[in-house]
């Protein structure tokens, strides 16, 4: 753990980052499970360190203004061909000169919004439980704490993957109703088309997960909207850091909400296409993920 003093910090945001810097989740190894087939016998399960393109870091900053904890974010340029315009935390996928998913993280910043890759105030506080994209991709959050403000005079995008930079209040992933006392994007316009005034959601189900329930979750922000996967992340960020649930119901009912569950209904849903097919193809990572200690 870096050595950091939190004094300059409200009382809040204070006992806020030491609930983060407690945060502790399971340890688990990083292994793609294959089913092998094997000419005149059953069908076997291998497993075998999972390849770096399955696997992402995402790098959660935060840091504290007029007393309040807020998260630095971007929106993607709309020439990338994945998630084009949407609100994104800095992160990618893990590249092999990466030491650990903290390197991946700060590398990504480093490239995307020019976050300086070493620095005496940026401390990392802790590594979340992987969360699975859509495109079935395992990613971590790193949180981490920037205890210099001028830092953030410094950024600058890259304007190949990044459109803006922008924060918002970490707080109001829990309590939309926090937001309203900054600018926010224009009601009606195609950052914020919706009806609800601060947050907006609607249950689907997921085809890629057996026809899992999903709850998706869009929060109104200065910009494009906080949603999706990004919004998943904070609120588990916020959830820890305020020691508090949401105002609103996060997950539609029998939604999965652990890592396990919803890496054992991708395998299902993989092995079954497997069976049928006869193909060996990798069909996601064990319950079990190995990450640095910060």
């Amino acid at each position: 753990m870096d050595s950091l003093s939190l004094d300059a910090l409200s009382s809040r945001s204070r006992l806020c980052i030491e609930r983060l810097r407690e945060h502790k989740v399971e340890e688990v190894d990083l292994y793609v499970r294959t089913v092998v087939p094997t000419p005149g016998k059953s069908n076997k399960t291998r497993f075998c360190r999972t390849g770096h393109s399955r696997l992402a870091a995402v790098l959660v900053l935060l840091y504290e203004k007029s007393d309040e904890l807020r998260v630095l974010l971007t929106t993607r340029a709309k020439t990338l061909r994945a998630h084009p315009g949407e609100t994104a935390l800095p992160g990618g996928k893990v590249d092999e000169s990466d030491v650990d998913t903290i390197a991946t993280a700060r590398r990504e910043a480093s490239e995307e919004v020019g976050l300086p890759l070493r620095h005496s105030a940026i401390h990392t506080m802790c590594i979340l439980r992987p969360f699975l994209s859509n495109r079935k991709v395992v990613v971590r959050p790193v949180v981490a704490l920037l205890t210099d403000l001028s830092v953030l005079e410094q950024l600058k995008a890259n304007e190949d993957e990044v459109a803006w930079i922008f924060d918002h209040p970490l707080e109001a992933l829990l309590d939309p109703s926090i937001a309203s006392k900054g600018p926010l994007a224009e009601k009606g316009s195609e950052h914020w088309p919706y009806e609800e005034e601060l947050h907006n959601t609607d249950d689907r189900v997921l085809a890629f997960l057996g026809g899992a329930t999903y709850r998706m979750h869009r929060f109104r922000s200065s910009t494009s909207p906080v949603k999706g996967l990004t919004a998943e992340i904070l609120m588990t960020v916020a959830e820890v850091a305020y020691d508090k649930k949401p105002v609103f119901e996060r997950y539609a009912p029998r939604q999965m909400s652990t890592f396990e569950g919803i890496l054992n209904a991708l395998e299902t849903v993989e092995s079954t296409k497997i069976a049928a097919s006869e193909t060996s193809t990798p069909i996601g990572v064990a319950p079990r993920v190995v990450h640095p200690t910060p």
